[in-house]
């Protein structure tokens, strides 16, 4: 059901540049429920007091999100693949869209009124499983309309909707808080997740099959399933693991800056805005440098690594806390590590998703795309919750190390079987070729 590879993708009936609105509308998506997503976290603070929460607490609500996109997340894209992108971007946004506007009615604090801690739970968590639709749908979209050529780019475009949604969210969202009210910050939300589903409406279908984008057969995992693919599963684990490193900064860096780093709102608010943009920046690249060099496993591996470094630098300069904290040196210091770990954790997303996209196919794309999701989002459950216990054990420090400890239990999952096998034989090779003759030019050999 693929199209030639002779034939242009300039053949589909809805024009030769539809498949850049197809994109637009998948960056939308995921932009509207990313603002959601990253941004209330961004207000993490103000919502500690304004909810009357202790960290342990924020820590839960936090993650609820998280957890309902976890619970979601493969459900969703067993049903992409079955109905199609379209059906599943517009019942989700939509949805999500009311959740959300049913938050702003029955759980905000307002004049002077605490709702219970009960209507916030269930209120985020029904937007996680709500908004959980429009990874899956979103990426598979992008994978049929695109081949193998401009795959790794237009996927990466795809994700830096997560920074770019989490950019407005570190501008927009406090302010709308601070100045608001929480009742404001959800109809805000609602009111961007309904767009996101007209631009759906008008600009999301399947492409014809004379003009789907081929994809590669992996071996296997067409007949099986990426159910039952431990090539899928193993990038699948990966993925979710170094994404808890990314969550760290995402969930906790504003408190980290605010209650270490004694620092200001502007400070704090641009750091997050940094890590956003510049996660943006890198995943383009990093789609359309590793199309270009076909790199992709090398590069996932090098982003755990500079993550790994960097989380343990935080770490060290954590561990002095009259050095961090009490001089300007110190502070910026903080601040421009907490920035460039972010954007190093953040930088890759693209990358690693094309890759298991196409090694599952693009029949397969919206389940293989749902696990992964599913295993980043159970992670960025759990994340905010084991926060609050590392500082309570050693302090910061120990929220940083464990950071850079994900990295690093990362990075071997990121480097496909196959490749391991290759470099496993060329060191026997290596180690059982004989030696580089010494004789000189001339000289016998016995």
């Amino acid at each position: 059901m693929h199209r030639n590879a002779s034939l242009p993708l300039s053949s589909s009936p809805l024009g030769p540049r539809h498949r850049w609105k197809v994109l637009a509308a998948g960056v939308a998506a995921n932009a509207a429920f990313s603002v959601a997503f990253s941004g209330i976290p961004m207000t993490a603070v103000l919502m500690r007091s304004g909810y009357r929460l202790d960290n342990a607490t924020l820590g839960l609500v936090l993650g609820l999100m998280g957890l309902g996109i976890a619970l979601s997340e493969l459900p969703w894209g067993l049903l992409t693949d079955r109905w199609g992108d379209r059906p599943v971007l517009l019942l989700g946004l939509g949805a999500t869209a009311a959740a959300l506007g049913a938050m702003a009615l029955w759980a905000a604090p307002h004049g002077g009124h605490v709702p219970g801690l009960g209507w916030l739970a269930v209120g985020l968590l029904s937007v996680g499983l709500l908004g959980g639709s429009v990874n899956g749908a979103s990426g598979r979209a992008v994978m049929t309309w695109f081949d193998e050529s401009e795959r790794g780019l237009a996927m990466s475009i795809r994700q830096t909707a997560v920074p770019l949604g989490g950019a407005v969210g570190a501008l927009l969202l406090p302010l709308l808080a601070l100045h608001g009210g929480f009742r404001a910050l959800y109809a805000v939300l609602a009111g961007l997740c309904a767009l996101g589903a007209l631009m759906a409406w008008a600009w999301v279908h399947e492409p014809p099959v004379s003009a789907r984008a081929p994809m590669p057969v992996a071996g296997g995992t067409h007949e099986r399933g990426p159910l039952h693919d431990a090539r899928i599963w193993r990038i699948v684990a990966g993925i979710g693991i170094l994404c808890s490193a990314q969550f760290a900064v995402l969930s906790f860096g504003t408190v980290f800056l605010h209650d270490f780093g004694h620092l200001g709102f502007a400070a704090i608010t641009a750091a997050m805005v940094a890590v956003q943009v510049g996660a943006m920046v890198m995943r383009v690249w990093s789609g359309r440098w590793t199309d270009r060099r076909r790199n992709r496993p090398a590069y996932l591996r090098g982003c755990a690594l500079l993550s790994l470094l960097l989380f343990a630098a935080l770490g060290a300069l954590t561990l002095s806390d009259a050095m961090a904290t009490q001089t300007s040196t110190g502070r910026i210091g903080l601040l421009v590590l907490l920035t460039l770990a972010g954007i190093s954790v953040s930088a890759w997303h693209g990358v690693a998703y094309t890759e298991l996209a196409t090694l599952a196919g693009a029949a397969r794309a919206g389940t293989a795309l749902g696990m992964a999701n599913t295993s980043v989002f159970l992670f960025c459950f759990l994340t905010p919750l084991l926060i609050p216990h590392l500082l309570t054990l050693l302090g910061w420090p120990l929220v940083w190390f464990v950071a850079g400890g994900c990295a690093l239990a990362a990075m071997p999952l990121m480097l496909p079987a196959r490749m391991r096998q290759g470099q496993a034989i060329s060191r026997s090779t290596a180690r059982s070729a004989p030696a580089p003759s010494t004789a000189r030019p001339g000289s016998r050999c016995a």
